[in-house]
């Protein structure tokens, strides 16, 4: 998928020495900032997993 984004002169500023602090393209670095935001679990996910090892925490314990 290819998409466009508008960034305010400051934003686009910003990127560009990211990039250039992380020696890639500006491209590149948004792309790879999407895919980190969208691959994070969500925070339900992560309440869910909290309580599940709390709940078996006892369990775990005796089986290590």
């Amino acid at each position: 998928m290819k998409f466009t984004l508008d960034l305010t002169g400051a934003q686009e500023q910003a990127l560009t020495e990211a990039a250039g602090r992380l020696r890639v393209r500006p491209e590149d670095l948004a792309a790879a900032a999407v895919r980190d935001l969208v691959g994070q679990p969500s925070p339900e996910f992560d309440a869910v997993a909290r309580r599940v090892l709390e709940k078996n925490a006892e369990l775990y314990r005796r089986l290590a």
